[in-house]
């Protein structure tokens, strides 16, 4: 009898592997849970991103340290990357991001209580588990794409990431509202987001721990496994499937680079010439919207006109963007924000068709686990970006560093180059075999 349930799981799995028409109606049902979840984890990210560096100027008393929520935050969201990766590929999509994304609320709720009990290590200790969310927010993405054809990858992606606009722009106009709730049950009202952050990311958990059954991960894997039979052909494309991983990965390092650099300094460059915080708040909301929303059409581009295409596209973009803001005017809004958008749209170009190459070369037996390791590199770059843009401003100045990044997103070129290179040349080599 204890075998039981362990039989009925095998079985369930055996109908999905031999059934196409059940597999399709599992990964159309998994995008639904993942426009769900990404909604609500959307809220959660942006509602204590707009306001952390405020609440920690406000409990320490001085600017000085008003950076360290947002490196805080970025640690624990590479920490939880790889973290959420090795419980993906382990237990299967459900409990990692349950628990990644739960994990998250956890944090906002602690930096809720660090606010009332004016608790400066509970504030960074609680920031750090906050990074969860960032990094379970980004992973979500994936889990559309366990059980999507070749042709649909880039699409999937791109679903999830159009669901996260809705509660990234929600959030931050969430904030004097959740301030004024806050404020009335005597929190501090600056903790008022993140009691809102609390709630969308546990909510964001809950519904990967109640919906997401069959698990699409656990399912892909059980469909590889029945179908592994053509051993000899595994090493040749192990190797080509390497290559495939490092040349996402770059592409989407790089890009997360230079948007974070850029964007970083746009704010404080505005802010030196005059600009009021509503002029940074639109400039600045016009940059997040050309990050997600044009991701559906970026995901049908990616899966019809092709990966390679789409990752010289987004170097290009990037080179654009980079010109725009050095030439413009300080006192130019028109050319600031069409600076910004095209960065937004340059990074999106770049993080859907390097994420659809790191899908198409992994397989389930691998696949959480390097994306989990992935996620880190790209949380680390956006960090180092940032740190390193400061540092370019200083000793120059704000045009220099976006020059500087335009043609750093050129590299891009050459990477795609090669990889197409080397995928010609395996081929002539299975041909002349």
């Amino acid at each position: 009898m204890t075998h039981e349930p362990h039989s009925n799981n095998e079985e369930h799995l055996r109908s999905y592997i031999d059934n196409p028409n059940m597999q399709k109606r599992l990964y159309k049902r998994t995008l639904i849970i993942v426009v769900l979840s990404q909604i609500f984890g959307g809220a959660g990210l942006a509602a204590g991103v707009t306001v952390g560096a405020l609440l920690a100027q406000d409990m320490l008393g001085t600017e000085s340290y008003a950076g360290v929520p947002a490196a805080l935050s970025t640690l624990g969201s590479a920490v939880t990357a790889l973290l959420v990766g090795l419980l993906s590929q382990r237990y299967g999509r459900r409990m990692g991001l349950a628990a990644g994304f739960l994990a998250g609320g956890i944090g906002a709720m602690g930096v809720v209580f660090a606010a009332v009990s004016h608790s400066i290590i509970l504030l960074f200790a609680s920031l750090l588990v906050y990074g969860a969310g960032t990094a379970t927010n980004l992973q979500a993405r994936y889990a559309g794409t366990d059980l999507a054809k070749p042709r649909q990858r880039a699409t999937a992606v791109s679903i999830a990431m159009v669901s996260t606009t809705f509660g990234a722009v929600a959030g931050p106009n969430l904030v004097e509202v959740m301030g004024r709730f806050a404020a009335s049950i005597e929190v501090p009202a600056l903790a008022g987001p993140f009691i809102l952050a609390a709630g969308a990311y546990m909510i964001a958990g809950l519904v990967f721990l109640v919906l997401l059954r069959p698990d699409p991960f656990v399912v892909a894997k059980a469909i590889v496994a029945a179908q592994s039979k053509h051993s000899e052909l595994q090493t040749d494309a192990r190797l080509h499937n390497n290559k495939g991983i490092i040349v996402g990965a770059t592409i989407m390092i790089l890009t997360q680079i230079v948007m974070v650099a850029i964007m970083t300094m746009t704010p404080i460059h505005m802010k030196h010439h005059g600009h009021s915080l509503g002029d940074v708040g639109l400039v600045i909301g016009i940059h997040i919207g050309a990050m997600y929303l044009p991701s559906l059409v970026t995901g049908i581009l990616v899966d019809k006109v092709g990966r390679t295409v789409m990752s010289i596209a987004s170097g290009g973009v990037l080179l654009a963007a980079g010109i725009v803001a050095a030439i413009a005017p300080a006192d130019s809004m028109l050319l600031l924000i069409i600076a910004l958008a095209l960065l937004g749209l340059g990074w999106n170009f770049g993080l859907i068709s390097g994420t659809a190459l790191i899908v198409d070369a992994t397989d389930p037996a691998n696949r959480a686990k390097t994306q989990g390791t992935i996620d880190v590199l790209i949380a680390l770059a956006g960090a180092s970006g940032g740190a390193l843009s400061g540092m370019i401003v200083a000793q120059s100045s704000y045009a220099m560093l976006s020059l500087t990044g335009g043609f750093l997103s050129l590299l891009l070129i050459p990477v795609v180059i090669w990889s197409r290179y080397h995928k010609a040349a395996l081929s002539k080599n299975k041909a002349l075999n």
